[in-house]
């Protein structure tokens, strides 16, 4: 198994950690927080937006099984990358739609990536590609939020869009 790690940024974590918890080759879903200026930051200092951090998902995967051009494949399907700091009712710079990267390699799948999904939107896709600067792990109750409180309000309306967007375009990728 050659294990990899991936972090994004596309809105809620809480959203974007229930897509790639489903797929084949993904051994783990991590919310956290990255790239901001205020050390160990909560989610209470995340809200306020004051901080510059953005809600990510650390995603380790084993890229014998699912490849990162696959993974951002989905990325680009499952939020809407052409928003500006702003996913659905969710907004801030907490929410902006960003790849961050700690190797050459990553940065360009990234921006291949970003360029073959810009065909299929109208706007331009306002996706940042940004070496990571920093990684913060979110707090327990954030972690499996999905799987824990799928009859939650917000869940319940956010969440199942996303999941039959993945379902219908990357089926045979789900575990």
């Amino acid at each position: 198994m050659a294990k990899k790690e991936l972090i994004l940024g596309g809105g809620c974590f809480w959203c974007t950690e229930a897509v790639f918890e489903l797929l084949k080759g993904v051994s783990d879903v991590e919310s956290g927080y990255a790239n901001g200026h205020t050390l160990n930051p909560t989610y209470r200092d995340i809200c306020t937006g004051d901080t510059g951090h953005v809600e990510v998902i650390k995603i380790t995967y084993d890229d014998t099984l699912i490849t990162s051009d696959t993974l951002l494949d989905i990325f680009f399907v499952v939020h809407n990358p052409t928003t500006l700091n702003q996913q659905g009712a969710d907004r801030g710079t907490q929410y902006r739609s960003t790849i961050l990267y700690t190797d050459e390699e990553t940065k360009e799948a990234a921006e291949a990536a970003l360029e073959a999904a810009q065909k299929d939107y109208k706007d331009p896709i306002v996706t940042t590609i940004e070496p990571l600067e920093c990684y913060y792990t979110a707090e327990d109750y954030h972690q499996d939020y999905y799987r824990q409180n799928s009859m939650q309000g917000y869940c319940m309306a956010v969440i199942p869009p996303k999941l039959a967007k993945l379902k219908a375009k990357f089926g045979k990728e789900m575990a």
